[in-house]
C-alpha cells in the first residue's frame, strides 16, 4: 500500500538491514527527493532511507533552524507523508517515528476500518501533513514548533533496546505513539466537528466520539483533569486525546508506570485513563478496545532497530522482572544494531529475527528435540512443533539458538 522514499543506492542495504522482517507491510520503494544542497549524510544513514532535506522544504525547514534530514512515506496516490528531523536526532529515531506512522497506515486485515488504509494515507498526503523531529523537549525553546507540522521530540521518542526504553523511564516517556496518531487522526482519519471534515474516515470519527463521550460520561478516562478537558473541548480535541490514551494503554506503554499516588496506580496516560495496559483497558473500557481494533493491529509489525547500546538479550516475551517488556511483548519483528554480542528471546507472534556485527543468540523456552530447524538461502527458520507457543520463526545473521536444554551453532549452508 506504501512506499518508502529511499535513494536508489540505498536500496538494496534497505532490505539487508531496515527492511527485513516487514512482512506484514506492503510497502514497495520509490525514488529519494532532490536534495537541497551537498550533504554530508554517510552511507549508512542514507541506506535507511534518510536524506537531506528537499529543495521544496529546504527554505522554511531550514538549516538555520537545524533541519538536517528527511525521510517519507509515499501514499497509494503517488504524495509524500514527509518527515523532517532537526540535527539532534539519532537515525534510529527517525527510523522508528517512520516505522510508527507506516504500522498505523499498514492494512489489517479483516478490521472494519483497517482493512484498505489507503484512502486515510492518501489524505495525509493531500492535506500536506508533515511530521517534525525536533531536538529538545517541548519547553516552547525550540523555533521549529512554530512551522507547520505535528511536533515530536527527541526527549519523548524512545527507541527499543534504548536506556529510557529498557529502565521505562517516564521522564523521557514514549510520546511516539501517541504524537504520531494525533497526526494519523487530525489528518487522515479525520475530526468532526471543525469547520470542515478534511479526514477519510468520517463513519469511524463517529464510533471515535462516541466512545469518547461514553468514556467520559463514565468518569473512564479525563479523570481529576476537569479544566484540562474543558480545554480539549473547546479546541475539540478530546477525541484525538482520548483515542491516544487507549492507544498508549493498549499497546502496553503504562504498564510499568508507578505513580506516587496509590489511587492511579491501575490506570494509565499519568493516571487519566481507567486502562493501564491492554488487560484492563478491555475489562475497564470495553468501547475503547473496540474502537482500536477497528482499525489498528494487536501486534506491532513493523521492524524494531534495537538500539546499538543494547547489551544482553531483548526480550520478546513478557516477564514481569523487565519492565520494557509491558510493550516489547507485541513487537514482531526485531533486528539487532551496532556490533555488541546480544540477543533475543522469541514470544508467540512468528518473529523475524535479524543480528548485527556481533555473535547473537535467539532464546526459545522449549527442548531442543521440540522444534524443527532448516536453512536455506542464509535464512534460519526455526518451527515450534508444539501448537501455540512460539510459532515459526525466521532467522538472518544469526550464531547461537538456545533451547531449555542445549545451546546449538545456527545451521549453515
Amino acid at each position: 500500500m506504501l512506499r518508502l522514499s529511499l535513494t536508489t543506492t540505498a536500496i538494496l542495504c534497505l532490505f539487508t538491514t531496515a527492511g527485513c522482517g516487514s512482512s506484514s507491510s506492503n510497502n514497495a520503494l520509490a525514488p529519494a527527493p532532490t536534495p537541497s544542497i551537498a550533504h554530508s549524510l554517510s552511507p549508512e544513514t542514507l541506506a535507511l532511507g534518510i536524506n537531506p532535506v528537499p529543495n521544496g522544504l529546504s527554505s522554511t525547514y531550514t538549516p538555520a533552524l537545524k533541519f538536517n534530514r528527511y525521510t517519507s512515506i509515499i501514499a497509494p496516490n503517488g504524495g509524500e507523508i514527509g518527515i523532517l528531523a532537526q540535527d539532534g536526532l539519532t537515525d534510529n529515531q527517525i527510523v522508528r517515528a517512520r516505522s510508527i506512522l507506516d504500522f498505523y497506515l499498514t492494512d489489517v486485515p479483516h478490521s472494519k476500518y483497517g482493512n484498505d488504509k489507503s484512502a486515510v494515507a492518501n489524505k495525509l498526503a493531500e492535506n500536506g501533513a508533515k511530521l517534525l523531529l525536533l531536538n529538545g523537549v517541548d519547553d516552547g525553546t525550540n523555533a521549529g514548533a512554530e512551522l507547520d507540522g505535528q511536533p515530536l521530540y527527541y526527549g519523548e521518542l524512545q527507541v527499543e533496546g534504548g536506556e529510557w526504553y529498557i529502565n521505562q523511564n517516564y521522564e523521557h516517556r514514549d510520546a511516539s505513539y501517541e504524537e504520531i496518531l494525533h497526526f494519523v487522526h487530525d489528518y487522515g482519519i479525520g475530526v468532526d466537528q471543525n469547520a470542515s471534515f478534511i479526514g477519510a474516515l468520517p463513519d469511524y470519527q463517529a464510533e471515535i466520539r462516541a466512545a469518547e463521550v461514553d468514556a467520559s460520561a463514565k468518569k473512564l478516562w479525563g479523570i481529576g483533569q476537569d479544566s484540562w478537558i474543558q480545554e480539549l473541548t473547546t479546541e475539540n480535541s478530546l477525541t484525538q486525546e482520548y483515542l491516544a490514551a487507549v492507544i498508549d494503554s493498549y499497546y502496553g506503554l503504562w504498564g510499568a508506570w508507578q505513580p506516587e499516588n496509590d489511587t492511579q496506580k491501575e490506570n494509565g496516560m499519568w493516571g487519566l485513563y481507567v486502562g493501564k495496559d491492554r488487560q484492563d483497558t478491555a475489562k475497564d473500557d470495553p468501547m475503547g478496545t473496540k474502537v482500536v481494533e477497528q482499525f489498528f493491529s494487536p501486534v506491532i509489525t513493523y521492524n524494531a532497530r534495537i538500539d546499538e547500546s543494547f547489551k544482553g538479550t531483548f526480550s520478546l516475551s513478557f516477564d514481569t522482572a523487565l519492565s520494557y517488556t509491558h510493550h516489547a511483548q507485541y513487537l514482531k519483528n526485531v533486528t539487532l544494531t551496532g556490533s555488541n554480542a546480544s540477543g533475543v528471546k522469541v514470544n508467540q507472534y512468528d518473529n523475524d529475527i535479524t543480528g548485527n556485527d556481533g555473535e547473537n543468540t535467539v532464546y526459545f523456552s522449549g527442548h531442543y528435540s521440540e522444534y524443527q530447524i532448516s536453512v536455506e538461502n542464509n535464512l534460519v527458520t526455526v518451527n515450534d512443533l508444539q501448537d501455540d507457543r512460539e510459532g515459526t520463526n525466521t532467522l538472518t545473521g544469526i550464531e547461537k539458538l538456545s533451547f531449555s536444554n542445549v545451546v546449538v551453532n545456527a545451521p549453515t549452508e
